[in-house]
């Protein structure tokens, strides 16, 4: 076997964390971007947008920690602005929104992030990059006000197949901010032809990096997702379930990107 195969072959355990934790029967709030990154950027000097929308069809009417907006029924709508600076560095920004039964429509912060991208084959192979974000929201979203993640981008294409996977390193820069935690995200995906993929996502919270809990705590969630180019836009869609106590049951969220 070769080494890339091999290679290839490990990332399969990282994507079966979910599965794992799904043997165990209040419920963490879907995050503002349920996206696993991949090695898409855009064109120096080229500007784009993708809008964010995820809802909470069943979730937790209680909140985890005194402020916050308990999730059910709670809809997230945050656009991204980037803009290619080189042919492997991009900027971006994002607005936190939300509208929550009888609470109306919320700002809940910006945050803004630095995505770097290794020069690769764009067709096969693997593909590696990283991204660091930075920002400040509302205690309705995180019971810390400055919060920055390092997000590591790490793939492999062959054929049709697509495997994708996202190690996050959260901690606050605000005082008394809590503990450093991982989040492991991943994708497999199978194009159907030049312009539709189908497969699944998962998004996993390990806990404190410390000392990582059991696979049976914190948020697991499984999406089956489906994406799609279309002439001037592309759309990534998929129905969520949590596989735990601490997750959302049922989650949707579809992302619409275009660029300018």
């Amino acid at each position: 076997m070769s080494s890339i195969h091999a290679g290839a072959l490990r990332l399969f355990p990282l994507l079966l964390l979910p599965v794992a934790g799904s043997f165990s029967a209040p419920a963490a709030a879907a995050p503002e971007e349920i996206q696993v990154y991949l090695d898409d950027m855009n064109a120096p000097g080229q500007f784009g947008m993708d809008v964010h929308n995820n809802y909470v069809f069943s979730g937790t009417t209680a909140p985890s920690y005194p402020g916050e907006q308990p999730p059910s029924h709670v809809f997230r709508l945050t656009p991204e602005f980037y803009y290619g600076l080189s042919d492997t560095v991009e900027l971006g920004l994002y607005v936190l929104t939300s509208h929550a039964p009888n609470a109306g429509a919320k700002v809940d912060g910006g945050k803004v992030r630095i995505k770097y991208i290794a020069p690769h084959d764009k067709t096969q192979g693997f593909f590696w990059g990283a991204n660091l974000e930075v920002g400040k929201t509302s205690l309705r979203v995180s019971p810390t006000g400055w919060n920055a993640e390092l997000k590591g981008i790490f793939g492999y294409r062959t054929g049709p197949w697509t495997l994708a996977v996202n190690p996050n390193i959260d901690w606050s820069l605000s005082r008394g901010g809590g503990p450093v935690t991982l989040d492991v995200d991943a994708k497999v995906a199978y194009a159907l032809n030049d312009k539709t993929q189908v497969g699944f996502e998962t998004y996993n919270e390990l806990g404190p990096l410390s000392h990582l809990d059991s696979l049976s705590k914190n948020s697991k969630t499984l999406f089956m997702v489906v994406d799609h180019a279309f002439e001037h836009f592309d759309v990534n869609f998929g129905i969520g379930k949590g596989l735990t106590r601490d997750s959302d049951r049922w989650v949707l969220k579809f992302i619409v990107g275009t660029h300018f």
